[in-house]
């Protein structure tokens, strides 16, 4: 629990002692968006779970120690705002030093006009189209080191290109998750994408550095319980923006159907999600899992996943 507690103050002093600038400063920050419709239905208050599966890499390294699988594999979809397509995939590999894992998140913005400016009027003619687009590769290890506790880190590599120009990085993740004795209650901590600057042409610009702390417990019966409900708050420190807080619940029968719901508080437009998850008992683990998200005047975010195992 010592240990625990010095993660914890360590990464709040590195993040808090800096002079960090807010909105608008960092760059890569398709990084923050969520990566599975479970993520994304329980309002991202995600982190002190452990039934992510291989998806768990982007969400809290830690999780992933949890796995029991010899082999995970996760993928999401989703048609995000402004006809931008977000894709994730992570496979995990349990093996007897600890569990390894690795993904990959694309973000598509598509294609646009290229134009000129005709004649010094305020007219512009199409010359063609360029395209632009986001990829981040990840590479994570995690160990489970009692029933307890695990921790987990991961590299990135972050590239992110439009037309013929592109910035790219390298960036860290770490976690940790602790069952505390106390019921089912659980603490998890996370720093992600933790990197020096990067430059785009001749701009320099900050990763979007992200510290989270999160507790959940089963408000009623558990894991093998018919019914289920489990609880959870999670506040984070981004370095673009002010500190935010995401509560999310879940209501599971059997953990064949779970219905998820949460809330977010201290944002510009994000607000209220919703999904639910479908195991179709085919023999080996599967779930199929769609969200919802409101985005206030951006619109409607839907996510859907898909995640198997092999025992």
């Amino acid at each position: 629990m010592r240990k625990i507690l010095l993660f914890i103050l360590l990464t709040l002093s590195l993040i808090y002692g800096q002079d960090f600038k807010k909105a608008g400063t960092s760059g890569f920050v398709f990084l923050e968006l969520p990566v599975s419709a479970k993520s994304a239905a329980l309002g991202e208050a995600s982190i002190s779970l452990t039934d992510h599966g291989a998806a768990g890499l982007f969400i809290n390294p830690a999780t992933t120690g949890f796995v029991e699988n010899s082999h995970n594999l996760s993928v999401s979809y989703s048609p995000w705002i402004a006809d931008i397509s977000h894709y994730n995939t992570a496979y995990s590999f349990n093996s007897p030093l600890g569990v390894i894992s690795v993904g990959a998140i694309v973000m598509d913005y598509g294609s646009m006009k290229r134009t000129r400016s005709v004649g010094g009027q305020r007219l512009f003619e199409v010359t063609g189209s360029f395209d632009a687009n986001a990829i981040a590769l990840s590479l994570g290890y995690s160990r489970r080191l009692t029933d307890k506790f695990s921790f987990g880190a991961a590299f990135k590599y972050i590239n992110e290109k439009i037309d013929i120009y592109s910035a790219d990085n390298v960036v860290f993740d770490a976690g940790v998750l602790y069952f505390t004795g106390l019921g089912s209650l659980r603490l998890a901590a996370t720093i992600q994408n933790f990197g020096v600057d990067s430059k785009f042409i001749n701009d320099s610009f900050r990763m979007p550095t992200v510290f989270r702390i999160g507790i959940a417990a089963e408000l009623i019966g558990d894991y093998e319980s018919e019914y289920r409900v489990t609880g959870i708050v999670e506040a984070f420190h981004p370095a673009d923006n002010d500190e935010r807080l995401n509560v999310g619940t879940e209501i599971s029968w059997k953990n064949q159907i779970t219905i998820r719901g949460g809330y977010k508080f201290f944002y510009d437009e994000e607000s209220y999600s919703f999904g639910i998850g479908v195991n179709p008992g085919l023999g080996y683990p599967a779930e199929i899992d769609f969200a919802y998200s409101d985005y206030g005047r951006l619109g409607e975010v839907l996510r859907f996943s898909l995640q198997l195992g092999i025992l």
